[in-house]
């Protein structure tokens, strides 16, 4: 995070306390460019844009978190200015990240006006698991015929994290351990490309649907639950559980 020693910082966007509003978000003076007294300007400089680039990358952390938590409401529109002033911040990182996140689909540019939150259906939901399938699914079962069992052993904090938040409800931290879990049985195929593809694919389906913004407590502990019986059949070397669990877990995140 960003340095600043005892200020306050934009709040980590998974693993902060569930229900922390976006307006309790801060980002710290030295992070605004500001100079403390004995500070000399041309010393500044060359950190000024490291912590401009560090601010945006918290900025769109922040604001990944709240549209997983539901808390940026799809269909809604939201102003650079209005939402830098409830960080804490000016309006060009909160431009910045909300540029971004349009590239990404999560939202879309209202000129004059500001970011619209993208309103999306359970067709758009199903249609990205039916992709991340194609994806994940033949690779998994790859690595389940291949991969020893005490390197699936080395996954095991990752499923814990998952169970840890959806027991506690808490939606930013649950998306990011989601995607991690996955990202980490992946990567034991060593191509990045494909960890980078699906990853992108698994963040666009964990945004929030237009008639249902907040996903269930129960949803989640369901999700985490086969987390961990698919870690326990990769390490057991089960192939045909591992291919009956992936399915499930796939055909399950498009409802």
């Amino acid at each position: 995070m960003e340095q600043g020693g005892a200020r306050e910082e934009v709040r980590p966007p998974y693993g902060a306390p569930a229900g922390v509003p976006v307006s309790a978000v801060r980002v710290p003076e030295q992070a605004r460019g500001e100079h403390t007294h004995g500070e000399h300007p041309h010393e500044e400089a060359p950190r000024a844009q490291v912590r401009r680039h560090s601010v945006r990358g918290q900025i769109l952390d922040a604001l990944r978190a709240s549209l997983v938590d539901g808390e940026l409401i799809p269909g809604q529109v939201y102003s650079a200015p209005a939402l830098g002033a409830r960080f804490g911040v000016s309006a060009t990182p909160v431009r910045e990240a909300m540029q971004q996140l349009a590239v990404e689909g999560a939202v879309e540019v209202v000129p004059n006006r500001g970011f619209r939150v993208a309103e999306r259906g359970p067709r758009e939901l199903a249609e990205l698991a039916e992709v991340r399938a194609l994806i994940e699914v033949p690779v998994m079962l790859r690595l389940a015929r291949t991969v020893p069992p005490a390197r699936w052993c080395a996954l095991r904090p990752l499923a814990d994290a998952t169970v840890a938040a959806a027991a506690v409800g808490d939606r930013a931290s649950y998306a990011e351990a989601d995607r991690a879990f996955h990202g980490a049985v992946l990567a034991l195929a060593g191509n990045g490309s494909l960890v980078a593809v699906a990853d992108d694919l698994h963040r666009r389906s964990q945004w929030p649907l237009m008639d249902n913004p907040v996903t269930r407590r129960a949803d989640l502990l369901a999700d985490a639950s086969e987390h961990t019986a698919l870690l326990d059949a990769l390490i057991a070397q089960d192939v045909a559980v591992v291919q009956s669990l992936v399915r499930e877990h796939f055909a399950g995140a498009d409802g």
